[in-house]
């Protein structure tokens, strides 16, 4: 049975950071994407990074690349989000997902939602002067 369950969200400054954590289980990461996406009231599910390939890759939405961090920690069973230089409009709910079955010589060029079959409850990341 596989579960997902992140941690780490708060409410911080402009300008500030956060480490959102994933822990897994029953994910095999070799064969898997794992994923990183936010929701805002009012907006479309944003999918912001993936991972896949042991960790060797990676992908960033344009609205992340350069500030936000993705990365895996096998031994630990956990997928990491590092943010740093967090906006307003990062504020959203963080859900953690997972596509078991991703073939891993492939770039995704987006992240389309309805590819990963695992979804966590979310941590809340909120951004405000």
């Amino acid at each position: 049975q596989v579960q997902l369950v992140e941690s780490g969200g708060d409410s911080v400054q402009p300008g500030g950071s956060l480490r959102l954590s994933c822990a897994t289980s029953g994910v095999t990461y070799t064969n898997s994407l794992m994923g990183w996406f936010r929701q805002a009231p009012g907006k479309e599910r944003e999918g912001v990074a993936a991972v896949w390939d042991n960790g060797r890759k990676t992908y960033y939405a344009d609205s992340v690349k350069g500030r936000f961090t993705i990365s895996q920690d096998n031994a630990k069973n956990l997928v990491v989000l590092e943010m740093n230089s967090l906006k307003p409009e990062d504020t959203a709910m963080y859900h953690c997902a997972a596509d078991p079955d991703w073939p891993q010589a492939i770039t995704p060029d987006w992240l389309d939602p309805n590819d990963f079959h695992y979804w966590g409850q979310g941590t809340q990341v909120t951004v405000s002067s």
